[in-house]
């Protein structure tokens, strides 16, 4: 125990230099920081909601709205179904969460029905979930000659449950493409999400990046029907709709109507890219298709020359351009009256995906930096006052020994904020806490090892017998009460979120550290004086 090999010595010292170099940025201004070349340390300890300040939503995923649109699906995909079978049918449509369609003929109301199962979806079970396997749909017969689809209750159950993690992984991109760091996002309950991401200084373009459902698609515009008179209050042709334009005059109505064929072209989800970009000086979108999409659109654009088609975005005309020639690449552009932070957010829409239902904003807080500030400077004091009256504490107590356990606090205390630095983890109010907490306990290891070399002094033991005898001794001790610690913080972060998660960080890594301080720096630096003084006896 007494014995250090060179190579030990020197990664004990190269570990206390490595934890001062990634902890020295953390008190240089940011600039500066970011400026230090590559090879150096140059990450700071990413600071939390509460003391950094930003945007915190609560947000709801309306997911009914996945189950209407797959109701409607049924629809589309039940009338071909029927037609392929030359099966007569009438009143086909969506009434009260169910398919209805009623057959002309009795003795074709057994094919019907079979023909209609076969649009059954298999169900993926999910024992986390509850959601055992089966089909989507519910297929009976009513009134003798009318047939009624309806989504099974574990259909309903995946749908919804589907919706939510798809939801979280695109709000995730959507923020990360922001350049936040460390954003929280989570979910709570069945159907709502919860957001907050430090430091963002623009919250009103969150709640716009994240109100968007951004499902895009292309269309033909109807040429034969005026926007003009469908206001006026004539007929909307059959398969069209009347759609509002993106720009918005002061009072906050639509600049322009569009009548647009409800066919869709090509779909949005087959985009593989977007970017911000400018065409003639103008801020514009460049898109780009997979190989599916780009032999669509190639094929629709070369159907349709001359006419005029729409770009359709959230159930709103971005732009209604002629298509000239037939577009070939897969690629192209989408201009408007567009500013250059509303390219860059549409590009960044496109890019993370649609989302698969509206999110409604239920809660929105914005925490303002002076708040952060306070926290952070009321933790400095909390952390000067429990480090000062700790090492006052242990000189009183132990003299010499107590000045080496102090050292190796403040080692502690920068391997703490270099491992943060390291690991980019989020420090949060809780986390100083933390700090506050393993800076108290930090020297309990010492206080054994200490007690058990005073006991084997008093036994008339030798200085290096007695040192020797209490580190063998209270080692046992000192990792026993420090695994069960730990174990508890894991815990805490494996079931924990947000402030209890900070709080386990700080105080799993906290753990870690003070052992190897109290249980190698402390004893390397005793060692080192016992060898080049040999006292007759310890001033302990």
């Amino acid at each position: 125990m007494l014995y250090f090999a060179p190579w030990k010595v020197a990664l004990v010292a190269v570990l206390c230099l490595l934890g001062l170099a990634f902890t020295i940025p953390n008190f240089l201004p940011v600039r500066i920081a970011e400026g230090l070349p590559g090879w150096l340390p140059h990450k700071q300890v990413n600071l939390g909601l509460d003391l950094q300040g930003g945007s915190h939503l609560l947000l709801e995923v309306e997911a009914e709205v996945v189950v209407q649109e797959r109701l409607a699906a049924l629809v589309d995909s039940v009338r071909p179904a029927l037609r392929g079978k030359s099966i007569g049918y009438r009143d086909l449509g969506e009434r009260d969460n169910a398919v209805t369609v009623t057959i002309r003929k009795p003795e074709q109301m057994d094919l019907a029905v079979e023909e209609i199962r076969k649009l059954a979806v298999p169900i993926q079970g999910n024992a986390m979930a509850g959601i055992t396997g089966g089909q989507d749909i519910d297929v009976s017969v009513v009134n003798d000659n009318q047939i009624a689809v309806t989504l099974t209750e574990k259909a309903i159950q995946q749908l919804r449950r589907s919706a939510v993690e798809q939801s979280i992984e695109i709000v995730r991109i959507r923020i990360d493409e922001l350049g936040t760091r460390e954003p929280t996002i989570q979910r709570q309950g069945d159907e709502r999400i919860l957001v907050q991401v430090p430091g963002l200084q623009d919250p009103e373009r969150l709640k716009r990046l994240l109100g968007q459902t951004a499902k895009m698609d292309f269309r033909l515009v109807d040429v034969t029907a005026s926007p003009t008179e469908i206001m006026a209050g004539a007929r909307v042709p059959p398969g069209s709709e009347l759609l509002e334009s993106h720009e918005r005059n002061p009072d906050g109505s639509a600049v322009n109507m569009y009548v647009v064929r409800k066919r869709v072209m090509v779909s949005g989800d087959t985009l593989v890219d977007s970017a911000a970009t400018f065409q003639d000086n103008m801020p514009v979108v460049s898109f780009r298709f997979d190989s599916v999409g780009a032999k669509r659109f190639g094929d629709a654009t070369a159907k349709n020359v001359h006419k005029p088609f729409a770009i359709v975005l959230d159930r709103r005309v971005i732009s209604a351009p002629v298509i000239r020639e037939p577009i070939l690449g897969g690629s192209g552009i989408i201009s408007g009256n567009f500013t250059v932070q509303e390219v860059q957010d549409l590009s960044l829409l496109l890019r993370a995906g649609a989302l698969p239902a509206p999110l409604k904003i239920l809660e929105e807080r914005t925490v303002g930096p002076a708040l952060g500030a306070d926290s952070i400077a009321a933790g400095k004091i909390a952390c000067i006052i429990a480090f000062v009256a700790v090492m006052v504490f242990m000189v009183l107590s132990y003299g010499l020994f107590g000045i080496a356990a102090d050292i190796a606090l403040l080692i502690n205390l920068f391997l703490i904020l270099g491992a943060l630095s390291l690991l980019q983890a989020t420090l949060t109010l809780p986390g100083i806490a933390g700090i506050v907490l393993t800076i108290g306990m930090a020297v309990d290891a010492n206080v054994l090892v200490f007690e058990r070399v005073r006991e084997e002094v008093r036994t008339g033991k030798t200085p290096f017998a007695a040192m020797e005898a209490g580190y063998q001794r209270a080692l046992g001790t000192i990792l026993d009460a420090n695994i069960t610690t730990f174990i508890a913080a894991v815990i805490l972060f494996v079931m924990g979120s947000g402030p209890i998660k900070g709080f386990s960080v700080t105080l799993g890594i906290g753990i870690l550290t003070s052992v190897f301080t109290a249980v190698t720096v402390t004893r390397l630096m005793l060692v080192i004086w016992l060898r080049r003084s040999r006292p007759a006896a310890l001033p302990i």
